[in-house]
């Protein structure tokens, strides 16, 4: 059975891209995958596409995308990332709420341990859709 997760912070330029791009890239076709930000930024974290390229992770092509309803609706799981009251909620939908920093304006050096905790909930997500 596929599971469809819906990744949600701020700017869906950060931390909800590089959690779509580990879990596409570790679950394959078990999952369908989306993300979205409650403010959208004109485009993704350049830095975080250089800290998922590091793990042989490509970005670059995503774009930011606005949260909808239907995207919500779609989704069997939705993860929010500090976009708080912002996200829509949908009785019988699960939700887990990630408290991660924001990688907009850090360091490559400041990114890779928030990259790093991301791919660990998202295994740890993974192996509970099984």
């Amino acid at each position: 059975m596929t599971s469809t997760v819906l990744f949600v912070c701020v700017h869906n330029a950060g931390r909800s891209q590089m959690a779509a791009g580990f879990l596409q890239a570790l679950g394959g076709d078990q999952v369908v995958v989306l993300s979205a930000g409650s403010l959208p930024a004109e485009q993704i974290n350049p830095t975080a596409v250089a800290a998922m390229a590091e793990v042989g992770i490509d970005i670059a092509e995503e774009q930011p995308k606005v949260i909808t309803d239907q995207a919500v609706q779609q989704a069997d799981v939705v993860i929010t990332m500090g976009c708080g009251d912002e996200c829509p909620y949908f009785p019988g939908t699960r939700y887990e709420d990630w408290q991660l920093d924001d990688p907009a304006g850090l360091a490559l050096e400041q990114v890779r341990p928030i990259r790093d905790e991301i791919r660990i909930r998202v295994r740890q997500l993974l192996a509970g859709l099984r």
